[in-house]
């Protein structure tokens, strides 16, 4: 019989079974371990936890008498109970924790990993060949074009330009409430999703595990046929729209045009070649403008790919990286999702979506959620932790980049060639946020100082002397210079509590 092959809850498509599935006969056994260790160890969204259990067992239902699906409390315990200690493999895990687990068992073979365009060592030698250091996502994004020959006309970018982010930065429509597009894919609740609730239930009730947030009806693919489903329909419908406002934001419209397919990506329900092969194909039909279809291959062919392999590249150290010496711990309201207690729209709309259905798009992480982290100082190792266990698509391997290195600026300059975080000015031209909150967005000090914008000038201030060299930080840092409130506004900001904004 042919080795048993161990799947991993992220590793839950076609692609990630073992070599030799090629037909009838030839089928490796699979196993499968569910380990209530996981849930103990970190305090998770419950809408997470919810979605990656229904996608494990529907994965485990698809596989019918092929899989051995263990429910233990270790990994250990589970690998024990399913092979009994003789070989297996496994694809290479997407954790280092994992990856350490993995290689520190007996009669475990760890093959490459899969779901990813590029390569290990090809990234490394594309890094190596660099330098090793500012390794910039738009270089890496163009070697990876031409490459993978991605929305390339011969030697040329489509469309004769490799960025087109100058179109896709446009603010929400003037008065729209939402977009005018169809709405996303919606999966349908089934048994799985009634036995997982249950447990989660009767783990809060009896084992001691909570979670965070709510668990509502469940708003992401858990199989390979919906995530198939949730793809098709963004390409046919939503895709088109995507491009000009996916940096905007709109109060009672969350998704946008977003495809909302980052968690079926990170489960392993889609690989990466699929999604930008579709996005291309339906720009080479004339279907979806080149800017909308760049935009997408961009997040996925250049963000996704280029945090996946600097999370391995960087090395385990990486994770301490605190550059800007911040220590403040995150604040209770904060780690509760406590949206109701924040006076500032911004921060409390997003919030809310955070706890409600535990995703918001890449703006309002990086630009509400992290960019109030660092103005606040916030140990960016907690905020880590906090953004890895508060959204759906949350992996170590996807926040420990996003967050310490682009949205913490922790790294010192590694990821990113300034700090991502502005005054309340930018919120107000990119969303509808503003304008009924309490905090107007021009205001420094006084009541009804916008916590953005007298956070930001109070960042800047502490952190003078660090970016007043910094080419692209220079100007700001000399705005400085021109505030006639500067005094008053530190003294408001160092008499500021943790308490909501």
């Amino acid at each position: 019989m042919a080795t048993p092959h161990w799947l991993f809850g992220d590793q839950l498509g076609p692609h990630f079974l073992a070599p030799g599935d090629d037909g009838p006969g030839r089928e490796a056994p699979v196993v499968m371990i569910e380990a209530r260790s996981v849930f103990r160890r970190r305090r998770f969204h419950r809408a997470k936890a919810h979605l990656v259990l229904s996608a494990m067992r529907h994965r485990a239902a698809e596989l019918g008498d092929r899989v051995r699906y263990v429910r233990a409390d270790t990994y250990r315990e589970g690998l024990r109970a399913a092979a009994g200690g003789g070989p297996v493999t496994v694809c290479h895990p997407t954790s280092r924790a994992a990856l350490r687990f993995v290689r520190s068992l007996e009669n475990v073979t760890v093959l490459p990993p899969r779901g990813f365009l590029v390569a290990r060592d090809d990234f490394r030698a594309w890094a190596d060949g660099h330098g090793g250091r500012r390794l910039r996502q738009e270089d890496f994004y163009r070697w990876v074009r031409r490459t993978h020959d991605l929305l390339m006309d011969g030697d040329e970018p489509a469309g004769g330009r490799w960025n087109h982010d100058h179109d896709n930065r446009e603010p929400p429509p003037k008065g729209a409430r939402a977009l005018d597009v169809p709405p996303p894919y919606r999966p349908r609740e089934d048994a799985v999703d009634d036995e997982v609730r249950a447990d989660l239930d009767r783990w809060q009730e009896r084992d001691g595990i909570t979670f965070v947030g709510r668990d509502g009806p469940r708003l992401f693919p858990a199989s390979r046929r919906e995530a198939l489903a949730a793809l098709r329909r963004f390409v046919a419908h939503r895709l088109a729209g995507f491009g000009p406002y996916e940096d905007a934001l709109l109060a009672a419209d969350p998704v946008m045009s977003h495809s909302l397919l980052s968690s079926s990506l990170n489960l392993g329900l889609l690989d990466p070649a699929e999604c930008v092969e579709r996005a291309e194909a339906a720009w080479r039909s004339g279907n979806v403008p080149v800017n909308s279809a760049e935009g997408y291959v961009r997040q996925i062919a250049g963000w996704r790919e280029y945090v996946w392999h600097l999370y391995w590249y960087f090395g385990e150290d990486y994770r301490h990286s605190n550059a800007l010496g911040h220590r403040a711990p995150l604040p209770g309201w904060f780690l509760e999702l406590d949206a109701d207690a924040v006076t500032a729209r911004c921060l409390a709309t997003v919030l809310a979506q955070v706890r409600d259905t535990g995703w918001t798009h890449h703006i309002p992480r990086l630009m509400v959620l992290g960019s109030h982290a660092l103005q606040r100082g916030w140990h960016p190792a907690a905020v880590t932790d906090w953004f890895h266990r508060c959204f759906v698509d949350g992996y170590d391997w996807v926040m420990l980049p996003n967050v310490v290195g682009m949205s913490q600026y922790a790294d010192g300059g590694q990821m990113t060639t300034k700090p991502y975080t502005s005054g309340g000015a930018y919120l107000h031209r990119m969303s509808d946020l503003c304008g009924p909150c309490a905090y107007r967005p021009t205001r420094r000090v006084g009541e009804g100082a916008c916590p953005y914008t007298a956070g930001y000038w109070a960042f800047l201030h502490r952190h003078r002397s660090r970016f007043a060299a910094d080419t692209r930080m220079a100007r700001p840092v000399a705005g400085l210079d021109r505030l006639t409130d500067l005094d008053e506004l530190l003294r408001e900001e160092a008499g500021r509590d943790d308490g909501p904004p």
